[in-house]
């Protein structure tokens, strides 16, 4: 089963990896490479970027987008490195993992630019209700479930999971080194979605490997786009 996003290898089938430039992954596994919105100081101008990408066709853009969770006010420095990554995904191609903590809706703006420039968007971690969903899809836009779902409590986030449409959902563990060992296995976060959204669990995962090989095949997606 393929875990949509990560941050280490883990015991899955196959690995969204988003560990920024990172050269570990599996043989199914798939990198992304970029500047998380915590990092934008960090930012080189995109040469790092550019390098990995051409190096690693299969590679996709990502965690990259905006973060209000250290500061209301988003910096312009941020907005920058978020619009020089996107540029770049656009360059070549590839499919982008997205971040947007308390701010999905000017992530969602900043991408509807790059409808017919970058083949895929992967909204990794969102929460925000269902209204955006119709921008989401029409950006040829995915949807990442994550351990959330299994909290009895997030009664909100139950109701966005049953919400988001079939061609659209993914399931993620946002598993990283200090928190492997807490964090649940993408087959139960699919387990719960799946009985949630009224599925059995077998066409359930048949269902997320089918989006997850769509994700991944980007020039085809853009090229039927195009069509």
């Amino acid at each position: 089963m393929t875990d949509a996003h990560t941050h280490i290898v883990r015991g899955e089938a196959r690995n969204f990896i988003c560990e920024p430039f990172s050269s570990e992954k599996g043989e199914n596994d798939v990198a992304f490479y970029g500047v998380h919105p915590w990092d934008y100081a960090k930012w080189d101008g995109g040469e790092r970027l550019r390098t990995a990408l051409a190096a690693d066709p299969s590679a996709g853009v990502g965690e990259i987008g905006l973060d209000r969770m250290k500061d209301r006010n988003i910096p312009q420095a941020m907005r920058d490195v978020f619009a020089a990554q996107l540029e770049i995904a656009a360059e070549f191609k590839r499919g982008v993992v997205l971040h947007g903590a308390k701010c999905w809706g000017e992530v969602v703006k900043a991408c509807k630019p790059y409808r017919d420039r970058i083949p895929a968007f992967l909204f990794h971690g969102f929460s925000r209700s269902g209204g955006l969903l119709p921008d989401i899809e029409a950006l040829n836009g995915f949807v990442s479930v994550g351990p959330a779902v299994l909290n009895d409590h997030a009664v909100n986030y139950r109701e966005l999971v049953k919400s988001i449409p079939d061609k659209m959902i993914l399931v993620e563990s946002d598993a990283t080194a200090g928190n492997a060992n807490e964090q649940p296995s993408v087959a139960d976060i699919a387990r719960k979605t799946a009985e949630l959204r009224g599925m059995d669990f077998e066409s359930f995962v048949a269902l997320i490997e089918n989006n997850a090989a769509r994700y991944v095949s980007y020039r085809s997606l853009i090229q039927k786009r195009r069509q």
